[in-house]
């Protein structure tokens, strides 16, 4: 495409207005985000990972460890979490799934500017807020479907849901692959290449996530001043810092009933999480 034709492009683009003009973004929404979901749902290396992951984490760490998660008497403080290690893990494992996902969908933006496909999007007459927009909705959806991998499996832990349970744990995986797949965006804008993309969001993956009070519980019966004396202090400053943290134990709430913090707050800092991190990566995606 050529700079003229480019130019014209940008000038031709209209205000939105309107029913017409709406149900053309629209449209152009949905056009995007089937693309990104089509790309990765046929990507047979995310395939591979979205199954194998979950096995892993699932049959050998959940059922390895599993005797060892057992309650202990420490003074006046009954350490007890009365779920197998199985059962307790389990929600973690569907997040990693997600953190994996989302962030990793966000190197279609880098496939995208070197084969000049990103460059014919951003003069399209559709707003750049809603080619963004469709890019995260495909990278958050793809990221829900791996999600549903690992609770496709729930019964193997021995985990009983009812479809209230089902629907509020879609709702919440959704909102941590939207803000999640934004921040993948975000670090996309600054990686150039697809390696150190790579490099990158591992190096904050495995962090955000073990975290995340995923593999280990933070008791609940106990007081802050007994979780510092019983914790190392800066790994609870590091758990209760780490905003996956909530989305994990909001999850741990809906699958098994067992929650660290109050329900809610999981729920408002997984969506506030969502909306900040979009606005971000929209302002990053204004500068391409």
């Amino acid at each position: 495409m050529s700079n003229e034709m480019a130019n014209n492009g940008m000038r031709r683009r209209p205000a939105p207005g309107g029913f017409k003009d709406i149900w053309d973004i629209a449209c152009g929404v949905q056009a995007i985000w089937w693309r990104e979901v089509k790309r990765s749902l046929t990507d047979r290396g995310q395939l591979v990972g979205g199954v194998s992951r979950p096995l892993l984490w699932v049959l050998i760490l959940g059922v390895g460890l599993n005797p060892f998660f057992r309650g202990e008497v420490m003074g006046d403080v009954r350490f007890i979490v009365p779920y197998t290690y199985l059962q307790y893990i389990f929600p973690g494992v569907i997040v990693l799934n997600i953190l994996y996902t989302s962030i990793q969908s966000a190197v279609s933006l880098i496939w995208d500017r070197e084969f000049g496909f990103l460059r014919e999007v951003l003069v399209s007459p559709l707003p750049r807020n809603f080619i963004l927009l469709g890019k995260v909705l495909g990278g958050a959806t793809t990221a829900v479907v791996h999600g549903l991998l690992v609770l496709a499996v729930a019964r193997f832990a021995n985990i009983q849901m009812s479809l209230p349970d089902v629907g509020a744990a879609m709702a919440l995986m959704f909102l941590l692959a939207f803000g999640m797949t934004s921040l993948g965006i975000v670090i996309a804008n600054y990686v150039k290449g697809f390696e150190g993309f790579g490099v990158f969001s591992n190096a904050l993956v495995l962090p955000l996530y073990f975290t995340s009070s995923s593999v280990f519980p933070l008791d609940p019966a106990l007081t802050r001043a007994q979780t510092l004396v019983t914790y190392p202090r800066w790994l609870v400053a590091l758990v209760e810092a780490n905003p996956v943290t909530y989305a994990v134990d909001t999850l741990r709430g809906i699958l098994i009933g067992f929650n660290q913090f109050p329900a809610i707050l999981g729920w408002q800092i997984t969506g506030g999480m969502a909306v900040v991190l979009f606005l971000f990566a929209m302002y990053e995606f204004r500068r391409l």
